[in-house]
């Protein structure tokens, strides 16, 4: 019997998946014979088959439909969609979803409840719930974790998750100021009219704990990952970066500590801009690409890149979670990693890279010191270029490796010394590659 799908949403990305579906594969197991929308009449930029598909404006008509087996969520938000897809879900049809924003925030509900739709059901006639498009959009990241690691041991993931952050660092490492990239960001259609959940982080954040939990069978509540932007990245700090073989990347990670090298720790979940060699495979991600990292016990490290976004890239890792419900190959436990005793620690351990600004003076460099060893924070090297304006220079001093939370204070009392001009900029490095 042919999978009849409703269609919740068609923007960009449903109109994407509605011409692969109907016009590319015109396959007699799938056809879309509903998509709900919030105005029937305005215009859309595909074509809609009437004698096919019937667009509605009441979700009802999709959830109350019992010929629909199949919803195809990708209207995005976190209220009216997940009221859809829990909806959907409880009534016995499989859900197809982009909504990364959802999925993070209701992790453990989503997962709980399609365990308990599924109590008593064969794998055949399990309920499915795929979420290719939630992370990375055309690299199919979620269905190689949910299968190619089985037999495996991950230590770590890490990833560029955001195209619209990677295009402006990309824009800034050529000379281009924040604001001037950002606009144009804004422009070409890469950045929202309010771009913060790009460039605060916060869409990285929502990917990073999806993929925390495939990797480590772990949910890490969003609200509890540190999470830091890129607007304080300036073009000074890839001169300084440059200077030391380095590019800087907006970088999702999620990893087991390691002492010894054994990565048998706490997790760590965190999301900041990193200081990246050259040589390293996430600085090979340019424009609105993206690119992720696995680090595991059997294959080493692992490495997928490809787009990040766009129409065509996201709706084909929908349609690819469709084709797998339709051909009863998507896995019915969307998350098969069991979840292991694994302590969370968000107090992560790196290399640091600090920025100082300050006013040009005597001493400034052994208080520095000073205050680094109060908090037990390592100098690994001083950097600075010629200073051209004694009122406003810079320096960068690198650490060997300690927590987040000892850098952080001693940023705070830096910032807090009459040399400085505002609080340090600092992130983290990969120094170990």
């Amino acid at each position: 019997m042919a999978t009849r799908i409703g269609m919740i949403g068609a923007g960009t990305v449903g109109g994407g998946v509605y011409e692969i579906i109907m016009n590319r594969l015109k396959s007699s197991s799938a056809t879309i014979t509903k998509i709900c929308v919030r105005d029937a009449t305005k215009p859309r930029d595909f074509q809609i088959d009437p004698s096919t598909t019937q667009v509605v404006t009441d979700v009802s008509s999709i959830l109350n439909d019992d010929s629909i087996n199949l919803v195809v969520e990708v209207a995005g938000g976190t209220t009216f969609a997940k009221d859809a897809v829990f909806t959907a879900l409880k009534g016995g049809k499989s859900v197809v979803t982009a909504n990364k924003a959802l999925i993070a925030e209701y992790l453990d509900e989503i997962v709980t409840l399609v365990d308990e739709v599924n109590v008593g059901k064969s794998e055949k006639d399990s309920v499915k719930f795929g979420y290719e498009a939630s992370v990375c959009g055309g690299i199919p990241i979620i269905h190689t974790l949910q299968s190619t690691y089985k037999g495996d041991i991950i230590n770590e993931i890490s990833g560029i998750c955001n195209g619209t952050t990677n295009y402006m660092l990309g824009k800034m490492e050529e000379g281009a100021d924040y604001d001037d990239v950002l606009k144009e960001a804004q422009d070409l259609g890469f950045a929202e009219a309010d771009p913060t959940a790009d460039v605060a982080g916060y869409d990285v954040r929502a990917k990073i704990a999806i993929l925390a939990k495939l990797a480590f069978g772990i949910t890490v509540p969003i609200d509890t990952i540190p999470c830091m932007g890129i607007t304080e990245i300036s073009v000074v700090d890839f001169d300084y970066a440059k200077s030391m073989g380095c590019t800087i990347k907006l970088v999702g990670t999620a990893v087991r500590q390691s002492e010894f090298g054994e990565h048998d720790g706490a997790l760590s979940v965190y999301v900041s801009p990193k200081l990246v060699p050259l040589n390293h495979l996430l600085a090979s991600a340019t424009g609105c690409g993206n690119a992720v990292a696995v680090d595991s016990s059997n294959l080493g490290t692992a490495s997928f890149t490809g787009p990040g976004a766009g129409r065509y890239a996201t709706a084909n890792s929908v349609v690819a979670d469709a084709m797998r419900v339709v051909n009863n190959t998507c896995p019915s436990s969307p998350f098969p990693m069991l979840s292991a005793s694994i302590d969370i620690d968000n107090d992560y351990v790196s290399a640091f890279y600090i920025r100082i600004s300050f006013q040009d003076g005597l001493g400034i460099i052994r208080s520095v010191g000073d205050l680094a060893e109060s908090q037990g924070v390592s100098i690994h090297s001083i950097l600075q270029q010629p200073i051209t304006d004694r009122m406003a220079a810079d320096t960068v001093v690198t650490t060997e490796a300690c927590k987040y939370s000892q850098v952080k204070a001693l940023c705070d009392l830096i910032e807090k010394e009459d040399f400085a001009n505002s609080a340090p900029v600092f992130f983290p490095m990969i120094s170990d590659y």
